[in-house]
């Protein structure tokens, strides 16, 4: 299992950014990601549709013979964690609960910011997750435009700015000094995150924090790949317009997002659709 590839997932090409974090910090290992563009994003859906998505794409990753799962995905790991954890055998990583560490660890005056879809914020997944440090008092923030933004290559200027402010004032106002980016879009959103919210603000990217739980998992399991081993291939695959994914995931993820295929998840064996 150690060449298999690691088997990501999102409901779009924000979990690229993952993806992105995964490659730079295991550039030996290969990479199958495929992207729900059809029904994503995930984050205006019911939790139920969203558990029903995510359980079919894990269920056709596992089939095309993956060595773990990434849940790539704020409002798919706060929708099907629980179920993923008890369907699967494979090692699984997935975006909250990494964060949520990582921001425990790094706030100072016990106040932490939270942002997210509207999915993953009604959801209560991270106040679940920070409920092992109940000192801390947190405030939430659903940000939907965000996403719309970011996919339609808006990451800077006045409409940007203006939607940040109403987002982010009252987060900032609460006197956080720790912020988790709970979406893997909005990585690409630093800039103005960080414009907005100020130079004391610790940004959390799960991003990051998840690429290295999943160097952890596989070097817990056994299933790093080994030294010298070929350079690795991966795979993209949408199940939308591939070559909309191809377009936005170069923007995320950058060179390595060559030919991306289209795939009909709802079929018994993935094939070119």
């Amino acid at each position: 299992m150690t060449d298999a590839p690691i088997g990501i997932f999102d409901s779009g090409v924000g979990g690229l950014t993952v993806a992105r974090a995964v490659l730079d910090q295991l550039p030996g290992e290969p990479v199958l990601y495929v992207g729900d563009t059809l029904h994503g994003p995930y984050g205006p859906l019911p939790i139920a549709q969203v558990r029903s998505l995510a359980l079919d794409v894990m269920d056709h990753l596992v089939a095309q013979g993956v060595k773990m799962l990434v849940i790539a995905c704020n409002s798919a790991s706060a929708a099907v964690l629980r179920d993923a954890r008890e369907r699967y055998e494979l090692p699984l990583v997935e975006v909250v609960h990494p964060a949520v560490r990582r921001a425990v660890q790094a706030t100072r005056n016990g106040r932490v910011g939270v942002i997210g879809t509207v999915a993953t914020i009604t959801s209560g997944a991270y106040e679940d997750a920070f409920a092992a440090a109940p000192s801390l008092r947190l405030t939430m923030a659903a940000c939907p435009r965000f996403v719309e933004l970011v996919e339609a290559g808006v990451t800077s200027g006045e409409d940007l700015l203006r939607v940040a402010h109403e987002y982010l004032d009252p987060v900032a106002a609460a006197g956080v000094d720790t912020l988790v980016l709970g979406c893997t879009h909005y990585p690409l959103l630093t800039g103005v995150l960080s414009y907005v919210m100020g130079d004391r603000v610790t940004l959390v990217s799960s991003a990051e924090e998840t690429a290295k739980d999943v160097y952890r998992t596989l070097a817990e399991n056994d299933l790093l790949r080994p030294t010298g081993s070929p350079a690795p291939r991966h795979r993209f695959l949408a199940t939308g317009d591939p070559e909309s994914f191809r377009r936005l995931g170069r923007r995320f993820l950058g060179p390595e997002v060559g030919t991306v295929g289209r795939v009909r998840v709802s079929d018994p064996v993935w094939a070119p659709a």
